[in-house]
């Protein structure tokens, strides 16, 4: 396939459980180095779409493609452009790390002078060589989800699923968790990632979508998706002297949407604010305003999935 084709393409997927319609015509493309994040509460139907990109899930409907193959539960080989890593631990806890990583290379065809390079470049990967040789069920939380993350990588997929990898850990590895898997994207790697914590999607996905029902909702970058509920960004300019005059010079400004004066201030609303942020200051300063200090306020994920679903990411 052409490098300039999604890697990923999913088409209008749908599952049931029984009564539950857990997934309901979900579809979405990932690019080759692209994050792409799946964001919503738990329940949403995350865990339910990526089994089935994965073929660990029979599909009620819809399609799947890694690179151009066809994805289904018989598959092996676009299964073997994968590299899942699911919300539980999937480690044995009275073998080392690497020994985990041994026994999962093996699965994946590797062996000898392969299997042990990808076993070290694993380990030095997730910081865990100083710990290689100690028993698993002696690590942190955090030293697991790194493992767990790690064993999915050993084959070197040319796209990773991640299914809420930093559930339970501590933040410094939860930080640890977040700057690797940014890495790996940097390196040229697609990336699947669901989570419900804002913050995640918002550090590390090129573009989101937010699924809540078994719908996605909404989907694009962050920019695209807060201009979709129409909220502006807000540059607060705590300031002295004549406010009013720097008010209605700013309001002048094509970019700016509004100013007005409250208190010690002049609050400015604006699109991509930013961007024109050296402008604010310069005509605030001209109208003879002595600017104190500066702040900007942009809409996140959490304004937007609110709009979208009525209510917060985690209810």
């Amino acid at each position: 396939m052409s490098d300039n084709e999604p890697l990923l393409v999913c088409t209008d997927l749908h599952k049931r459980f029984k009564d539950i319609v857990a997934v309901d015509g979900v579809g979405f493309h990932i690019d080759r180095a692209e994050t792409y994040g799946l964001l919503g509460p738990n329940g949403a139907g995350k865990t339910t779409t990526i089994s089935m990109v994965c073929g660990l899930l029979e599909r009620d409907g819809g399609s799947v493609t890694v690179a151009g193959l066809p994805m289904d539960i018989e598959t092996t080989e676009a299964k073997a452009l994968i590299g899942y890593v699911p919300q539980d631990l999937a480690i044995y806890p009275d073998l080392s790390a690497r020994e985990n990583l041994r026994f999962f290379g093996r699965l994946q065809r590797l062996s000898g002078r392969r299997l042990d390079e990808r076993v070290s470049a694993v380990l030095e990967l997730t910081g865990l060589s100083e710990r290689a040789g100690d028993r698993t069920e002696t690590y942190s939380g955090g030293m697991k989800r790194r493992l767990n993350i790690g064993i999915g990588l050993l084959h070197e997929p040319q796209l990773l699923v991640l299914d809420e990898p930093t559930v339970g850990v501590d933040p410094q590895s939860r930080n640890a968790i977040l700057e690797a898997i940014d890495g790996l994207r940097r390196g040229g790697m697609a990336i699947l990632y669901t989570t419900h914590y804002m913050e995640e999607a918002e550090r590390l996905c090129d573009r989101i979508g937010i699924i809540d029902g078994g719908h996605i909702l909404a989907e694009g970058t962050r920019r695209e998706l807060v201009a979709l509920v129409g909220q502006l960004d807000r540059v607060t300019l705590t300031a002295s002297g004549p406010l009013q005059d720097a008010a209605q010079a700013l309001a002048a400004l094509e970019q700016v949407d509004g100013a007005s004066v409250s208190d010690s201030a002049i609050e400015v609303t604006a699109h991509s604010a930013r961007t024109i942020l050296p402008q604010v200051i310069e005509t605030a300063t001209a109208a003879g305003a002595l600017i104190n200090s500066v702040e900007v306020t942009e809409p996140d994920l959490e304004t937007v999935f609110l709009h979208l679903t009525g209510k917060a990411l985690r209810d």
